[in-house]
């Protein structure tokens, strides 16, 4: 029994998805639609950059799902293998924006746009270089919070992504990060600081929340086809009405992934396919359980691996 999950922001890369672009009409017309919507060349900066445009939120949220959604479709259209077939699909943060939208819950034009709406209000939430976040290596949730609670008075941090066994994220503002790197240092503890300019996934992204509140809930969404496993939760939900719910909540809470990888497992999941630029999620997958298949595709050899598997 296989699970579909789609990457989220830092699996951009220029050129992502060209092979693709180049050999069919229909993602060249979604690239188009995209630029329409976004009144900007996207499509454009996705092929050929530069990078550092690409790596702005505003621009790699849209980018990633249109990638991802451009590789959904020419699964379905261009090989026999049942991908609606899934356990569930899952998304890590805009990934679950990929997710909804190839379950049928939102369509095209709804995601590319709610995605360009979360992409400039994240990006806006909080001054640029006030905020940050870092991943921390080698240490389980617990052991990350038990030096919270000890340094409370001394720093403020929040856990953003509960990634894997030994990768958390943490966001805060820039001097609660400095102090926390000092603290780890001294217990000698790897971390890594990340190039983003805003602490995501935390209750610093509050503005971010109160934009996005009344955009989710002033779209039409369906119950999906397939079961979301939310971010929020890391529990399979199918209900519009508590997916918008989820969808705002996200903006501020972490992402749960390790629960919810730990969740798909338990409910039969056997393997994973990653649909999307890189193998980001795969090598999470891989470290919060050995035993599972997994699987990218990334090109048009990879569907046709897909198929022969």
């Amino acid at each position: 029994m296989f699970s579909v999950i789609f990457p989220g922001q830092g699996s951009q890369m220029i050129g992502m998805g060209k092979e693709f672009y180049e050999n069919f009409d229909y993602v060249r017309e979604y690239f188009n639609q995209a630029d329409d919507i976004l009144k900007k060349k996207l499509s454009k900066i996705i092929l050929n950059g530069p990078k550092d445009q690409l790596d702005q939120t505003d621009n790699t949220q849209p980018a990633i799902f249109l990638i991802s959604y451009s590789i959904f479709q020419a699964i379905k259209k261009e090989s026999n293998f049942k991908i609606k077939d899934a356990k569930f699909f899952a998304g890590h943060s805009l990934g679950e924006y990929s997710a909804l939208c190839c379950a049928e819950s939102i369509n095209f034009e709804q995601t590319i746009r709610l995605l360009k709406h979360r992409g400039e209000s994240m990006q806006s939430a909080m001054p640029k270089g006030e905020g940050g976040m870092m991943a921390i290596l080698g240490l389980n949730i617990n052991q990350i919070n038990e030096i919270f609670q000890i340094n409370k008075d001394k720093f403020k941090c929040f856990v953003a992504n509960d990634n894997s066994n030994g990768q958390i994220v943490i966001s805060g503002k820039v001097n609660s990060l400095e102090l926390l790197g000092d603290e780890l240092k001294k217990k000698k503890i790897k971390f890594i600081t990340l190039p983003v300019s805003a602490p995501f996934h935390s209750p610093l992204m509050n503005n971010a929340t109160n934009e996005m509140k009344e955009i989710i809930n002033n779209t039409n969404l369906f119950d999906p086809i397939i079961n979301i496993v939310s971010n929020v939760t890391g529990k399979p939900v199918n209900d519009s009405s508590e997916i918008k719910k989820l969808l705002i909540n996200q903006i501020e809470k972490p992402v749960r992934w390790r629960e919810s990888v730990i969740n798909m497992i338990k409910f039969g999941t056997n393997k994973f396919i990653e649909v999307g630029p890189g193998k980001v999620l795969s090598g999470l997958v891989k470290r919060i359980d050995t035993n599972v298949k997994l699987k990218q595709v990334n090109n048009l050899s990879d569907i046709n691996n897909l198929i022969n598997d």
